[in-house]
């Protein structure tokens, strides 16, 4: 059966100026271990829905902000899209966080990478969801790039991202994903962030941070043999593919995600290959 959305934990929604743009955050609060979580290119700080009671009611402070151009941020100067890790640490510094947690989706997941390399005594863990993570090595992106033909980026948000298996199923959670993700992107496209540097593989075999890669075999993205190949090259990574899902495991089977994730925050250590 289709999950219902549960109802949202309060949070206090608020903006913030970095140079060239403001971006929105909301924050639930309180004095519980920090989580921020970096949407997806076709999502926002909307895109959280299923998570930010659960981790919340778990003891988590949750944060989630838009990046420019996504909900309630302003767009990015044109040509002048800034650095990614950049802005995410300017919220950081504004919230006073310390410590956290740090968990990327998609698109999130370039700039949350970038982060965790850029400043790892600064996180607690790292969770990337269905990322190809900003990796520049050419023989890898030669393999990811024939996975996508002519015409692949044209096709709708909720085709490449919803498995099929969820689409067949859950007409309605289709719809409420498409309803967020065209809130979200406000009807245009908006310019990709930059890195603060390329990511090639030597750069991420520095990545110390304790990380959890998670994909979805439906993924038509980033299929598992993508996936193992980056974890090949991290230190401390675990990966956990789900069974018939795809780009967006979150919001696909949020309970099993909400669970192994918080597992995960808890010092759960997953293998090198899991699957659900």
């Amino acid at each position: 059966m289709p999950e219902p959305i549960p109802a949202q934990a309060p949070a206090r929604e608020g903006f913030l100026d970095v140079p060239g743009a403001r971006l929105w955050f909301w924050d639930t609060g309180g004095t519980g271990p920090a989580v921020v979580l970096v949407h997806p290119g076709s999502g926002s700080a909307l895109s959280w829905p299923y998570q930010q009671p659960v981790f919340a009611r778990a003891g988590y402070r949750v944060i989630a902000y838009s990046r420019r151009g996504h909900y309630n941020s302003s767009p990015p100067a044109p040509g002048n899209p800034g650095v990614g890790a950049t802005d995410l640490h300017a919220l950081v510094e504004h919230l006073g966080l310390r410590r956290f947690h740090l968990l990327g989706a998609a698109l999130g997941g370039y700039y949350a990478t970038d982060y965790a390399l850029l400043h790892p005594g600064r996180l607690l863990s790292l969770v990337i969801l269905s990322s190809f993570m900003g990796i520049s090595d050419p023989e890898y992106l030669r393999v990811t790039e024939r996975l996508r033909p002519p015409g692949f980026g044209d096709m709708p948000h909720d085709f490449l991202e919803l498995s099929p298996y969820y689409r067949a199923a859950n007409e309605e959670g289709n719809r409420q994903w498409k309803e967020i993700s065209d809130r979200s992107l406000g009807g245009h496209s908006v310019e990709i962030q930059e890195l603060s540097e390329p990511i090639d593989w030597p750069r991420l075999e520095t990545l110390s941070v304790r990380t959890l890669l998670i994909a979805g075999d439906a993924d038509l993205y980033l299929p598992p043999p993508i996936l193992r190949m980056i974890a090949a090259h991290l230190p401390d990574a675990g990966t956990l593919v789900y069974s018939k899902v795809g780009h967006s495991a979150n919001w696909e089977r949020p309970s099993e995600f909400n669970r192994d994730v918080l597992r995960f925050w808890r010092g759960t250590r997953f293998p090198r290959e899991s699957c659900r």
